[in-house]
């Protein structure tokens, strides 16, 4: 039915600016009545980080920024979800427009800039409906003006562990100046140490550490990820999330849009994003798990990020060109894919096939 009710409505939805359209989206789901989605086929069940997920499909931060519509999404069939990006202090963001649908290219870029209402706002939000269950996640990230920006993470950890299942260290959007900075190695584990002490500082007043996860950029170099995971391994991180979303340009990309400025996702992030994930999961060496994210839109895109090595996956700017029924469409598709491979569950296919996703081969 909801499929049904967007194709109907998605001319009219794409003659909105992606914005405007973006925000109508939120509130629908923010409003609608809370559903129950069917139980997940067992297969799909999936560990990772200390959490049992009902399945491995979540929706990516970016979406819910402020977590005001968390229910609703989760209504729609995802296994978990991840808000944010949350800042410390509320922040507008940069000036519109900023967000641009590439159609041809089944893409979107964004400079949105990380605006926030801010981490009292949202520490609410999840607290008041923190007894409704499922599995929530924030994504943190720096003001803007902040002198330090490392403390900013800190902060945000000590206000936001109580009320999240897990934790994200999020230095890789592209859409604050200097922030990827904080992806060097030895700026990294500075943060990283700083943010861990806040989130067991947080733990000792009651109940076992949030997990803590870090989200890495597309477009890093072999030797800055051999830094990026040197200091994950190194302090203990409980799982990486592969990748947000790019500054690179494709050549092939075809839409009037492509030449704005910001962080490009959706289908030319995919293989990018993918074999990244591959090289990341080789080095991780199954120390923690790993989410892949970027050019998820099938069930196909999915299982190819499963068997690149990621135990969970996330999308968003998928659905602005597949609707909001595409968790249902991508699971379904995954129990197909375990049922093919003869496997008990899908948690059994994970990095399958990560060599040779690393060398750019096998998609």
């Amino acid at each position: 039915m909801i499929d049904r009710i967007f194709n109907l409505a998605r001319p009219l939805i794409h003659r909105l600016d992606a914005e405007t359209a973006h925000r109508l989206s939120v509130a629908a789901l923010a409003a609608a009545p809370r559903l129950a989605p069917a139980p997940d086929d067992p297969v799909l069940a999936t560990q990772a980080f200390g959490l049992a997920f009902p399945n491995p499909v979540g929706l990516a931060a970016g979406f819910d920024k402020n977590a005001e519509a968390v229910d609703g999404a989760l209504g729609l069939g995802f296994g978990f979800v991840e808000v944010g990006g949350v800042t410390p202090l509320p922040q507008p963001g940069n000036a519109r427009p900023r967000v641009f649908r590439l159609v041809e290219d089944e893409a979107v870029i964004n400079r949105y800039g990380l605006n926030s209402d801010g981490m009292e706002v949202v520490a609410q939000r999840l607290a008041a409906r923190r007894a409704r269950g499922g599995i929530v996640g924030v994504n943190l990230g720096a003001n803007k003006d902040s002198r330090d920006r490392s403390a900013d993470y800190a902060t945000l950890t000590r206000r936001l562990a109580g009320v999240a299942d897990f934790l994200t260290i999020n230095v890789s959007s592209p859409n604050t100046p200097g922030l990827r900075d904080l992806q060097a190695e030895a700026a990294l584990d500075d943060l990283v140490a700083r943010a861990l002490a806040a989130r067991d500082e947080a733990a000792a007043a009651g109940g076992k550490p949030t997990p803590m996860l870090l989200k890495i950029a597309p477009d890093l170099s072999l030797p800055e990820l051999d830094g990026m995971v040197a200091v994950a391994r190194r302090r203990g991180i409980d799982g990486m999330i592969v990748a947000n979303t790019t500054v690179a340009r494709p050549a092939s990309l075809r839409s009037a849009s492509r030449a704005e400025a910001g962080g490009l996702s959706g289908r030319p992030l995919f293989k990018p994003s993918t074999q990244l994930l591959a090289q990341s999961f080789l080095r991780v060496e199954r120390q923690f798990p790993l989410i892949g994210v970027g050019g998820v839109d099938s069930a196909a895109a999915a299982f190819a990020k499963i068997r690149a090595g990621a135990d969970l996956v996330q999308f968003y700017s998928a659905m602005v060109f597949h609707g909001p029924g595409l968790a249902k469409t991508v699971k379904a598709g995954l129990v197909d894919a375990v049922r093919r491979a003869g496997v008990a569950k899908l948690a059994d296919l994970v990095g399958r096939d990560a060599e040779a996703l690393a060398r750019g081969e096998g998609f």
